[in-house]
C-alpha cells in the first residue's frame, strides 16, 4: 500500500526485537494502494510484510488478522500474522497500530482468462468455507450506510448525469435488501491485484483489511466485477461463467441469491465506485500515494443498469 508514515531502518530494527525472527537485512516501501502503509521486510529468517494501519483502530484489528490466521490454519493461502515473543499479533510503531505477516510468493494477473477466474472462483469458496466456523463479527464499514454518508462529499466533483446515476442507485439499493441471504466471513477486495499466481496456479489471496461480516453473494459480486469487466466495463459472459460455476462446486448458490444476484452485482459495482470517487477527490496526504480512476466502476455500474436483469445467471 502507499506509504503515508515512514519507518526508518532503525525505528524498525528495535521494533523487530520483539519478534523471534532474527536481525532485519532490508527494508523497502510498497508504492501501490491508498488504505494503509506497507513494507517489505527481510530478516535473517524470511521475508514478511509489516503493515502500519492509517485507520483501523487497535479494537478492530484482531478481526482481521485472527481471521487470516484462521483460514490460514484452514488451508487457505493467505498471509499468516507472525507473533511476537509475547503471543500477540497486534504491535504499535510510530504511534500506529502496526502487523507482521508472512510473505507470499507469486504476482498477480492483468487479463485473466476463464481457467484463472475459475480458480479464483473456487479459491473465493474456500476462503467462505473455511470462514464459516469464524467466529469474529465485524459489520461491513463500506456497506449501504456508509455509500450513503459519503456520496454528498463526492457529488460536487461529478457532472450532473453522473450525479443522477448516483443518486438513483442510491435509491435502487435502498430497495433492496440482502439479510436473508447467507452472510459469513468475506474478503470484500477480491480483486485481481489481491491474489497471486506462480507456475499457473493460484498461490495465495492477501489483503485481508476490508475484510467483513456480510453476504457471502456480495462477495462474489466483488469478484466477478474486476476480473470479468471487459472493455468500457461490460461483463465478459465466458468469464463470469467460468468463476461462479467454480464457486458454486464448493458453495452451492441458494435460489434467494439467483434471485439477488443482477442487484448484487450493481451493488459491488457502487460500493467501488464511491470509494474510488472518496479517495480520488478527497485524498490524505502521503509518499508514493496513487488513487485509482473512479470512472472505470462508473462504467461497470452503467453498464449493470442498462443490462438489467438479463446478467449471467448463477448456477
Amino acid at each position: 500500500m502507499s506509504v503515508f508514515t515512514t519507518v526508518t531502518r532503525e525505528q524498525l530494527d528495535g521494533w523487530l526485537h520483539h519478534f523471534p525472527i532474527g536481525e532485519l537485512v532490508s527494508l523497502e516501501g510498497i508504492p501501490a494502494g491508498i488504505e494503509n502503509t506497507n513494507y517489505f521486510v527481510t530478516t535473517a529468517q524470511g521475508r514478511y510484510v509489516l503493515t502500519l494501519f492509517e485507520k483501523l483502530t487497535a479494537r478492530e484489528l484482531p478481526f482481521y488478522l485472527n481471521l487470516q490466521d484462521h483460514l490460514a490454519r484452514n488451508g487457505i493461502p493467505c498471509p499468516r500474522p507472525v507473533p511476537d515473543r509475547a503471543g500477540s499479533f497486534l504491535g504499535e510503531l510510530n504511534g500506529k497500530p502496526a502487523a507482521l505477516v508472512g510473505f507470499l510468493a507469486g504476482k498477480d494477473i492483468t487479463a485473466p482468462s476463464p481457467a484463472q477466474c475459475a480458480q479464483a472462483g473456487a479459491l473465493l469458496a474456500g476462503i467462505h468455507a473455511a470462514g464459516e466456523s469464524y467466529a469474529g463479527r465485524m459489520d461491513n464499514p463500506r456497506g449501504p450506510k456508509w455509500w450513503t454518508a459519503v456520496t454528498p462529499e463526492v457529488t460536487p466533483f461529478i457532472g450532473g448525469e453522473d450525479a443522477a446515476l448516483l443518486r438513483n442507485e442510491i435509491i435502487f439499493q435502498a430497495r433492496h435488501r440482502f439479510d436473508r441471504l447467507p452472510l459469513g466471513a468475506i474478503h470484500a477486495d477480491f480483486f485481481r491485484d489481491n491474489v497471486l499466481f506462480e507456475n499457473g496456479c493460484v498461490s495465495g489471496v492477501i489483503d485481508f483489511y476490508f475484510a467483513c461480516t456480510d453476504a457471502l453473494l456480495y462477495d462474489v459480486a466483488i469478484a466477478v466485477n474486476d476480473w470479468c469487466a471487459g472493455e468500457g466495463g461490460a461483463l465478459d459472459d465466458g468469464r463470469a461463467a467460468a468463476l461462479v460455476e467454480a464457486y458454486g462446486k464448493t458453495r452451492p448458490f441458494t435460489a434467494a441469491e439467483r434471485g439477488a444476484w443482477p442487484a448484487m452485482l450493481r451493488a459491488g459495482a457502487l460500493r467501488f465506485w464511491v470509494s474510488r470517487l472518496y479517495d480520488f477527490y478527497l485524498p490524505r496526504p502521503g509518499e508514493l500515494t496513487h488513487a485509482k480512476d473512479p470512472g472505470h466502476f462508473r462504467e461497470i455500474l452503467a453498464n449493470h443498469v442498462a443490462r438489467g436483469d438479463a446478467m449471467p445467471r448463477l448456477p
